[in-house]
C-alpha cells in the first residue's frame, strides 16, 4: 500500500502541499509522452487550447494513469476512501516558447465546494528550476482566497490569466519532480511556475481534481468517474472509462464535457480566453 505516511501528510497539512511522491515508472512515464505525442502527430489541434482538458475521456492511457492505485492511496490519505475524479489537464512547455502560469489559488474559480479536494500534478518529464517547474508558497492555503486580477495574456496557460499581484518568486519554493513522481497541493495554495529554459518539452499531466464525493460543483456541471467507495450524493454527471483511443462517442462526450468546463472558467467574465 502507498498511502502517505504521517511526515507526508504533516507537510500537506502544513505548507498546503506535498511532493515528490514516487508513483509511475520511467516507462509508463514514457507511456504517456508517446500517447501525447502520437495523438499530436494523427490529430493535430487536438491537445490545444480547451482540447488540454478532459484528456482521460479519450484514452486509456491516461484513465489508467487517473485510477492508478498508488496515486489513489495517497489521494485516500487527504480527502478520504470516496473518492471522484473530476477532471484533468495536460500542462505543456515546449523549449523556446513563452508559456508560464501566474501566482494563483485553484479554488478561486473552479466552483468546488467544499475545499475536500486535491489535484496531482503528475511529471511525464523531469520537472525543474531550469524548465519551468510548479512554485508553491507554502503555508498560504491557510489563508483567505486572494484577489485576483484578469489579464488574459497571450503566454499564460491559465483560462482567464488569473494573477495574484506583488508575490514575490524568492518566498515560493520549487516543486523538483522527476519523470514518473508526483506533486499533491492543496486547492488553496497560491502557486505558479516559470519559462521553460531547456532544449525539451515540459509535460505534465494534471488531475484537477480528485474530490471527495461530498464536494459540489457550485457553477456548473462536472463530468466525473468513480475512483474508490462509493458516491452517496450523485452531485456529477457519472461518465464511463474509455476503451479505445478517440472513439466517436467519447470525442463526443470530451466535447459536451469541455463546453461545460468552459462556461464555469469563464463565469461572469468578460471576455473568453483559449483555454
Amino acid at each position: 500500500m502507498t498511502f502517505l505516511n504521517s511526515s507526508q501528510i504533516k507537510s500537506y497539512n502544513d505548507e498546503g502541499y506535498v511532493a515528490p511522491i514516487n508513483v509511475l515508472s520511467t516507462d509508463e512515464a514514457k507511456e504517456v509522452r508517446d500517447e501525447i505525442e502520437y495523438l499530436e502527430k494523427k490529430w493535430p489541434n487536438e491537445l490545444e487550447g480547451l482540447g488540454r482538458n478532459y484528456v482521460h475521456l479519450i484514452s486509456p492511457v491516461f484513465d489508467k494513469i487517473c485510477h492508478n492505485s498508488k496515486i489513489l492511496d495517497a489521494i485516500e490519505s487527504i480527502i478520504g476512501k470516496n473518492i471522484l475524479i473530476c477532471g484533468t489537464t495536460l500542462f505543456i512547455k515546449n523549449p523556446n516558447e513563452k508559456g508560464f502560469v501566474s501566482f494563483h489559488q485553484d479554488a478561486k474559480y473552479i466552483g468546488l465546494e467544499p475545499y475536500n479536494w486535491v489535484t496531482a500534478w503528475i511529471a511525464v518529464t523531469d520537472s525543474n528550476e531550469n524548465n519551468g517547474c510548479m512554485r508553491m508558497m507554502p503555508g498560504s492555503h491557510k489563508k483567505d482566497l486572494k484577489h485576483h486580477t484578469q489579464k488574459f495574456d497571450d503566454n499564460n496557460l491559465l483560462t482567464r490569466g488569473q494573477t495574484i499581484e506583488d508575490i514575490s518568486i524568492s518566498e515560493s519554493e520549487p516543486v523538483i519532480l522527476k519523470a514518473g513522481q508526483m506533486s499533491l497541493h492543496h486547492p488553496k495554495i497560491i502557486h505558479g511556475s516559470g519559462l521553460n529554459k531547456s532544449k525539451d518539452r515540459r509535460i505534465g499531466f494534471v488531475i484537477q481534481s480528485y474530490i471527495g464525493t461530498n464536494v459540489d460543483q457550485v457553477l456548473g456541471k462536472m463530468y466525473v468517474q468513480l475512483a474508490r467507495g462509493e458516491d452517496r450524493f450523485n452531485y456529477h454527471e457519472s461518465v464511463p472509462r474509455p476503451i479505445e483511443l478517440m472513439s466517436e462517442k467519447n470525442c463526443l462526450l470530451r466535447k459536451k464535457a469541455n463546453d461545460d468546463l468552459s462556461k464555469i472558467f469563464y463565469a461572469g467574465a468578460q471576455r473568453i480566453g483559449k483555454y
